[in-house]
C-alpha cells in the first residue's frame, strides 16, 4: 500500500529509504529486506494511474525479459510484486551510481579505465544480441556500477517493443526522447546500440565537446566525419574503434560481431572468473609442448597464458590467492626467457637459411611485376620487425603483402616458381602471426599497470617481445 504524502511507499518484506531516482512512469528507492540478511536492493515502483494499455504492454515486457537474464554485467530483476497502486521490480542494487555521475566527477576517462567499462559494455551486449534483444537506449545514466571501490558496470533500463527494432528482435529499452533531434539514419536499425556505445566509449575524448546544447545538436545532425580530439593521446585500436562506431551510416558502421571481436574490445581476455582457469589450461599445454622440444609453441603457449594470468590478476580480490598467482607467472615468466633466446636463435638461422630461396623466387619473379613488388614489401616488413617499435608497421606490411601473394599464388600454374612461392607465403604468415601474438602482449600494458611489481611486468612482456 502506498504510504502518506511524500514518503515512500510500503511493501511487505522491505523497508523502502532514500530515492534513488524517476522518470515519468517510476520512481527508485534504495530497500532493505527486512530478512535478517537485510539485503540491499532497488525497488522501482511503478504507479498504476500513469499506466495506459501500452504502458502496461512494456511493463510486461519488461519483467518477461528481465526475468531471463542473468548476466554480471546486466542489473538483475530479483522479484516483482504488486498492490492497488503500485508495481514493484525488486532489482539488484547498485552502490556506484551511473556512470553519468562517475564521468562527470572525473570529466574525462582515462583510456585503460574506458576499456574495461567498454569490455563490461560490450559483454552485455552480446548476451543480448545472442537472445535477439537489442538495447536502444545506451546512455550513461542506464549504465550502473555495482560500487565506487571496485566497480564493475551494469546495464540497466526499461524494456519494450519498439517499431524500429527489426523483425525478430525485442528490444530492451525504448529509444531515448533525445533521440528524436538526430537524423533518421543515426538511430535506425539494429546498429543503434553500436553507435551509442561509440558515443559513451568516447568519453575518453569527447567528440562532440560544445559549448552549447544547439552547439551540440549541430555537431551531431551534421554530416561530416565524426572527427576525435588530438588529446588526450589514445592507441591506435582505440581510435580505431572508436571512429568506426561512430559511423553515421548504419549500414557502413561497424557491425556487433566485429564490434566484439575488435582488439581493444578483446573480450577473450576480459577479467572475469574463467581468466584463471583458461590461463592454467594454457601453462599445462606449454608445460608438455616444452618437454617434447617445441620450444616455439612452448613460447606462444607460455604468452597466451601471460595473456589471461593479467586480467586474473586485476579480477582476483583475495590477497593471499593473488600473491600466489603472482608466483606463479614469476616461474612461468623465468621459463618464458629462456625460450625467447633458444626461439629467437632459431629464427635468425631460418631467416639465413630462406634467403637463397627468397632470392632465387626474386630472380624467377623478374617477368611479372605485380609478384615482384609483392615480394618487396614482404622484405620490407622483415626489415621493420628488426627495428625497435617498428611492430606496427611491419604488420601493416606483412599484411599488405600476404594480400597481393595470396591471390597471386591462387593463379600461379604449376611448377617451381609456385612451389617456391608457397613456401614464403607459409614463412611469412608465421612471422607474421607471431609478430602479432608479441604486439598483443605488449599492447597490453595498460592492463599490468595495477599490479605492484614493475620489475616482473617487464620481464613479462620481454620475455614475449620478438627480438
Amino acid at each position: 500500500m502506498a504510504g502518506p504524502g511524500w514518503g515512500p511507499p510500503r511493501l511487505d518484506g522491505f523497508i523502502l529509504t532514500e530515492r534513488l531516482g524517476s522518470g515519468t512512469y517510476a520512481t527508485v528507492y534504495k530497500a532493505y529486506a527486512k530478512k535478517d540478511t537485510r539485503e540491499v536492493v532497488a525497488i522501482k515502483c511503478v504507479a498504476k494511474k500513469s499506466l495506459n494499455k501500452a504502458s502496461v504492454e512494456n511493463l510486461l515486457t519488461e519483467i518477461e525479459i528481465l526475468k531471463g537474464i542473468r548476466h554480471p554485467h546486466i542489473v538483475e530483476l530479483k522479484d516483482f510484486q504488486w498492490d492497488s497502486d503500485n508495481i514493484y521490480l525488486i532489482m539488484e542494487f547498485c552502490a556506484g551510481g551511473d556512470l553519468s555521475r562517475f564521468i562527470h566527477t572525473r570529466r574525462i576517462l582515462p583510456e585503460k579505465v574506458a576499456r574495461v567499462f567498454m569490455q563490461q559494455l560490450a559483454s552485455a551486449l552480446q548476451f543480448l544480441h545472442e537472445r535477439n534483444i537489442s538495447h536502444l537506449d545506451l546512455k550513461p545514466q542506464n549504465i550502473l556500477l555495482s560500487s565506487l571501490e571496485k566497480p564493475h558496470l551494469k546495464l540497466a533500463g526499461t524494456s519494450a517493443l519498439h517499431s524500429t527494432c527489426p523483425p525478430g528482435m525485442r528490444s530492451m529499452c525504448s529509444v531515448a526522447p533525445r533521440s528524436t533531434w538526430l537524423p533518421k539514419w543515426c538511430v535506425s536499425g539494429s546498429t543503434m546500440p553500436v553507435w551509442t556505445s561509440g558515443l559513451w566509449g568516447s568519453s575518453c575524448t569527447p567528440p562532440f565537446a560544445s559549448r552549447s546544447f544547439s552547439e551540440l545538436e549541430e555537431k551531431i545532425r551534421s554530416n561530416r566525419v565524426v572527427e576525435l580530439p588530438l588529446r588526450p593521446l589514445l592507441s591506435r585500436d582505440c581510435r580505431d574503434l572508436l571512429q568506426r562506431l561512430l559511423e553515421r551510416d548504419p549500414n557502413r558502421r561497424i557491425s556487433f560481431q566485429d564490434f566484439f571481436a575488435h582488439p581493444w574490445v578483446d573480450l577473450e581476455h576480459m577479467p572475469s572468473g574463467e581468466s584463471l582457469a583458461r590461463a592454467t589450461a594454457l601453462v599445462v599445454q606449454a608445460v608438455k609442448k616444452d618437454q617434447e622440444g617445441a620450444a616455439a609453441a612452448a613460447l606462444s603457449l607460455y604468452c597466451k597464458a601471460l595473456d589471461f594470468f593479467v586480467p586474473a590478476l586485476h579480477y582476483e580480490v583475495d590477497a593471499q590467492r593473488k600473491e600466489a598467482i603472482k608466483a606463479k607467472v614469476g616461474q612461468y615468466v623465468s621459463r618464458a626467457e629462456e625460450l625467447k633466446a633458444i626461439v629467437s636463435s632459431s629464427n635468425r638461422a631460418l631467416l639465413r637459411q630462406g634467403a637463397s630461396a627468397r632470392d632465387l623466387l626474386r630472380e624467377m619473379a623478374r617477368d611479372k611485376p605485380r609478384l615482384l613488388a609483392a615480394l618487396e614489401v614482404a622484405s620490407a616488413a622483415v626489415a621493420k620487425e628488426e627495428e625497435a617499435g617498428g611492430e606496427q608497421d611491419a604488420l601493416a606490411l606483412y599484411q599488405h603483402s600476404l594480400e597481393e601473394l595470396l591471390l597471386l599464388l591462387a593463379a600461379e600454374p604449376p611448377g617451381r616458381r609456385r612451389e617456391l612461392l608457397h613456401t614464403e607465403v607459409q614463412n611469412l604468415m608465421a612471422r607474421a602471426e607471431y609478430l602479432k601474438e608479441q604486439v598483443k602482449m605488449r599492447e597490453s600494458r595498460w592492463e599490468a599497470e595495477t599490479m605492484d611489481k614493475e620489475g616482473l611486468l617487464e620481464s613479462v612482456r620481454s620475455s614475449c617481445t620478438l627480438q
